[in-house]
């Protein structure tokens, strides 16, 4: 059974609905259902809802339920006397984030921390509603006040304010080192994580904001000096363990080529299966060189064992490889050959058999201790593939460049000069140029 609409159109256009209480029945000869009529409610604007609602009352009394009552603010819950509707926030998420929350001990580890304060015991509670609010429906911490209050439900609490939050905040980045150490001790018990073998390396991330944040006294390690230690005179000489003095988000050499922009630089920790470790962030004009030997000592006290990091050529300075080699570690780190340092020239120059890694891949080990004096050793890495297709590409910028300086011996010193000015804007000809020094000649190479 089934409230049935049905709709006429007068000749004005207007169009009149009515309401008819129906239900289906099968038709044996036409093997269809057919819809029957029961009974006229009228004029759907003309319904007489009181009526409708004492229909409801007596249909529900010949059941045996009493009905519950029915008010403008209250919806009637069908079958269950004393219920009404009041209010409804999804869960899902929210409760997903918990469990995960609570497995990796945050919350137990957040709790032990604040007892040893004056804090509020729920700052364990707003710092999750900002996690939750982050990863549901990214918003300001003001924003996130509202969200809780009106459009999800977080079990432990129903409200809180802006204030709140940015304390919390405050709070949290003085704690980072021992939740960091706590959340890894869960993960690598619950993945059983391998951290024999560690990846790291940096990128820089920019803010669209129209000004650098204010210059600040920081240590060598980016962090800001405690107040107590600083002077804000004005030409008051540096405090003791000061480094530098920046605003975290300040200019620096963008890896998004985006100079005009405020940024900060961003390093990761990852497991060989690409398990974040621990992350850090630092002033946008911080030098990547330095940072993994910050990286290792920090590191240090996290008990990992015998630990083998692993970067890229912008880390390979003789200073981070001293440290990195430092208490029995090792380090393996990315290095063009063509880089022109003793180690690399020493390599390329030994001889020896490739092995067969993969179809476009080979490698052969080759010992240079006698050059550095450390026991370092060189992994030359040689791609067949990318052999013949560099080749191709080396013979046509020659060819290209072969045209440019070709007949140019009988041309004035100044003709030559502008055409060599030329050629050193094009980074890919001018690396194959070589200019001798009498008469003055172009030569490829």
């Amino acid at each position: 059974m089934f409230v049935k609409t049905s709709t006429r159109r007068n000749r004005d256009g207007s169009k009149v609905t009515y309401l008819q209480l129906a239900h289906s029945e099968w038709d044996p000869a036409a093997k269809a259902s057919r819809t029957k009529v029961l009974y006229s409610l009228g004029r759907a604007e003309e319904l007489d809802r009181a009526a409708v609602e004492r229909l409801i009352t007596c249909l529900t009394r010949l059941l045996g339920v009493e009905p519950a009552a029915v008010g403008p603010d209250r919806v009637r819950v069908s079958g269950i006397p004393g219920l009404a509707f009041t209010d409804s926030r999804p869960i899902g998420g929210a409760h997903l984030l918990d469990g995960l929350w609570h497995q990796l001990g945050i919350d137990t580890l957040l709790r032990r921390l604040a007892a040893t304060t004056r804090r509020d015991p729920l700052v364990e509670r707003v710092l999750f509603t900002l996690v939750a609010n982050r990863a549901l429906a990214p918003s300001s911490k003001l924003a996130a006040t509202g969200w809780l209050a009106d459009h999800v439900h977080i079990s432990g609490i129903e409200a809180t304010t802006d204030d709140a939050c940015y304390r919390a905040m405050d709070w949290l980045v003085q704690v980072q080192d021992q939740i960091g150490r706590g959340v890894f001790d869960a993960v690598a018990h619950l993945l059983n994580l391998e951290v024999d073998l560690l990846f790291f390396d940096t990128t820089s991330t920019y803010f669209e904001t129209e000004d650098a944040d204010e210059p600040a006294w920081r240590d060598e390690n980016g962090r800001l000096l405690p107040e107590d230690d600083v002077n804000d005179d004005a030409g008051a000489d540096p405090p003791a363990g000061a480094a530098s003095r920046a605003g975290f988000r300040t200019y620096g050499k963008s890896k998004d080529s985006r100079e005009d922009l405020p940024q900060v630089i961003v390093g990761m920790a990852v497991t060989r299966d690409g398990i974040p470790v621990r992350v850090w962030c630092w002033p946008g004009n911080t030098s990547d060189s330095p940072l993994i030997r910050q990286v290792k000592d920090e590191m240090r006290d996290w008990t990992l064992g015998k630990v083998v990091w692993v970067a890229d050529r912008g880390f390979t300075s003789a200073e981070n490889r001293r440290h990195l080699m430092a208490g029995g570690g090792g380090y393996i780190l990315g290095e063009k050959l063509r880089s022109g340092s003793v180690e690399a020239r020493a390599a390329l120059s030994r001889q020896g058999r490739y092995t067969d890694v993969r179809a476009n891949l080979r490698v052969k080990e080759v010992k240079i201790s006698e050059v550095t004096g450390t026991g370092e050793r060189f992994i030359v890495c040689h791609n067949p593939d990318a052999a013949i297709r560099d080749a191709a590409i080396r013979q046509r910028m020659i060819d290209r460049l072969q045209a440019m300086i070709e007949n140019t011996d009988g041309w004035s010193a100044t003709k030559r000069a502008e055409l060599r000015g030329v050629i050193s804007t094009k980074a890919g000809l001018n690396r194959y140029l070589r200019v001798t020094p009498k008469p003055g000649v172009f030569t490829p190479i």
